[in-house]
């Protein structure tokens, strides 16, 4: 087989494709007819998503990557969640933001994603019903947790639940309009500084470090300001005309940063869940302890537990804790009734099904 005839059979295979991928839309349509007539609201699925993906991944046998199989699929769901409903995603801009990629990995291009100032603003939109979710950092291998992430969980409840959750692999990359050795300033958010301090403090020592509020604006910054750089995707980069001076600064190349989607409503029971809670306990000896001893007897294996300063309170503690197992499971049930005895306050922040990556399970 020549040329000309292998490109005639890749133009054959298209046409199917597009066939049968318009055929699977008209079937998501119909389920979507279905959802809204048994009173269903949610458009999207995190639980039937994760059902796809490990489908998908089960019945890959290459040469195309699972990987490169979960990215086509995407944006096909996107696609055909757009012919049921028009989602507006909010995520911290300005475009070019990790939260920007993230939003794109997860809802793909077919959603309207919102750009908001901050991270409680991303909180505001989902409660108001201005954005169906939210897209937040909550934790990065690296720099630890996102504490603006987790002071919003502190004060805003109500509507807002956690929903779904993800990993973005994260490459920092030095931006700029200027050559590295005429740099005097360098925008970023201080836990990107946190992520590169090993080669900005070898090969930018003459630049001060400025803290901002994201990397896209960094970026805008860098595309404004002479003799300044910023440290951020690569995408913000295109998006602000910036040179890349630098690729994956990152200190650890293994750097991901974990995300969470909000949502009006947690997502339902799948057998392979996490629920994200919050408790504070009184300043007594022990407190914290039995706390944690509940989730032992009832055999739930706590996956993160992280103390936090509360805002307005000297020297006293929240805690955030993921634990495996979803809010509406007998044993979990159980077992945060029980904690509510023992603490000062307990909010279930939500319930989601574990996550799916071509690595496996998050």
């Amino acid at each position: 087989m020549d040329l000309e005839d292998l490109r005639r059979r890749i133009d054959e295979i298209d046409a199917r494709l597009v066939a049968l991928m318009n055929e699977r839309a008209r079937c998501a349509v119909e389920v979507g007819k279905i959802k809204r007539e048994t009173g269903q609201a949610s458009v999207y699925s995190p639980a039937r998503e994760r059902d796809v993906f490990e489908h998908i991944i089960e019945a890959n046998n290459g040469p195309l990557s699972d990987h490169a199989l979960m990215a086509i699929w995407k944006e096909m769901m996107s696609g055909s969640l757009s012919l049921e409903k028009s989602l507006r995603v909010a995520y911290l801009g300005p475009e070019g933001s990790f939260s920007h990629l993230a939003a794109l990995e997860k809802f793909g291009h077919s959603v309207d994603l919102l750009a908001v100032r901050d991270i409680s603003s991303v909180f505001d939109q989902v409660a108001r019903a201005s954005a169906d979710y939210g897209i937040v950092p909550v934790e990065n291998t690296t720099g630890g947790a996102v504490r603006d992430t987790m002071e919003c969980f502190l004060w805003v409840h109500g509507p807002v639940k956690v929903c779904a959750e993800m990993a973005l692999p994260i490459h920092q990359n030095l931006m700029s309009k200027t050559t590295l050795e005429r740099i005097t300033k360098v925008y970023s958010k201080p836990q990107v500084f946190d992520q590169c301090r090993q080669w900005l403090t070898e090969n930018v020592v003459q630049a001060d470090l400025v803290a901002v509020g994201s990397t896209a604006e960094a970026a805008l910054l860098a595309s404004r300001v002479e003799g300044t750089a910023a440290v951020g995707s690569e995408m913000a980069a295109s998006v602000y005309s910036l040179d890349v001076l630098a690729s994956a600064i990152e200190d650890n190349p293994q750097n991901q940063t974990r995300f969470l989607v909000l949502g009006r409503e947690s997502a339902k029971r799948t057998g392979r869940d996490k629920t994200c809670l919050l408790f504070s306990v009184p300043h007594e000896a022990g407190a914290l302890v039995e706390v944690l001893d509940i989730f032992r007897r009832y055999t739930i294996n706590m996956t993160k537990i992280e103390s936090h300063p509360f805002p307005t309170k000297t020297w006293e503690y929240y805690f955030f804790v993921d634990i495996e197992g979803h809010a509406e499971d007998d044993n979990v049930k159980a077992a945060l009734k029980e904690a509510r005895g023992r603490c000062r306050q307990l909010e279930v922040l939500g319930s989601f099904p574990v996550a799916v990556t071509p690595d496996g399970a998050l």
